[in-house]
């Protein structure tokens, strides 16, 4: 834009001033046309490549990601069946009518609710064969949503830290279990917490858990042996 100079403003000649306005609005409008004419490509290269990526994502989500959801949950239903049948190994590899296992499934089918569920039975499934660390590898694979499968998967992975020896590791997963509100499980789970304090001879930790479960939860299955624990626990306390 060219600069001109004025030594005050001119009030005398209002035309004059009018017109100088109006030439910096048309210089200033014929810089950006500059501008837009020197980088055209580039704008309409980025333009046309965001266009690009907005059809490749649609297109992944319609033809790719979706069918492949579906499909890793049909054929999940046989390594399933294996796993209520308590046949674990078969579950995990060849569960038969040559669908595929558990592994295969979260090797195949990553990135799918189903190839991640497939962790969660993987894990569970390895806790069965006695397989601790490949249970709390799988475990800890599982991406956990809703109201019980986290607690499900904290009291599992507590499980196999118990197996494992590592009763710190184990309490602080069935903590996380057992900070729910749901009857069944949070009281399954305090039970196990009461007896993972109770391996470390920390019975005053273990007494409390347990009169949680007796004041909280009388009527579950772990309240209905609770003051069995309590008494074991209380008489080991010198209570």
């Amino acid at each position: 834009m060219a600069k001109r100079r004025f030594g005050v403003e001119n009030t005398e000649n209002p035309a004059n001033e009018a017109e100088e306005l109006l030439v910096d609005k048309i210089e200033a409008t014929k810089g950006s046309t500059d501008w837009f004419e020197e980088n055209q490509k580039t704008i309409v290269g980025v333009l046309l490549g965001l266009a690009v990526l907005v059809v490749l994502f649609f297109a992944y989500q319609n033809l790719i990601r979706k069918p492949k959801m579906a499909q890793a949950a049909a054929i999940m239903n046989q390594a399933q069946y294996q796993f209520e049948r308590d046949s674990f190994s078969a579950a995990l590899t060849s569960p038969g009518g040559g669908h595929p296992g558990f592994l295969s499934i979260i090797s195949d089918y990553s990135g799918t609710p189903a190839g991640n569920l497939a962790n969660y039975y993987a894990g569970v499934s390895y806790l069965h064969l006695g397989d601790f660390n490949k249970a709390v590898e799988y475990l800890k694979d599982f991406s956990a949503r809703g109201e019980a499968m986290p607690i499900m998967k904290n009291g599992t992975l507590g499980d196999a830290y118990s197996e494992l020896g590592d009763f710190d590791q184990a309490i602080s997963y069935y903590k996380s279990a057992s900070n729910s509100d749901n009857e069944f499980l949070t009281s399954q789970y305090l039970k196990k917490l009461g007896m993972a304090y109770e391996k470390q001879q920390k019975f005053g930790e273990a007494l409390k858990t347990f009169e949680k479960i007796k004041t909280q939860y009388p009527t579950s299955a772990a309240g209905a042996e609770v003051d069995k624990l309590i008494g074991r626990v209380s008489a080991v306390a010198g209570k």
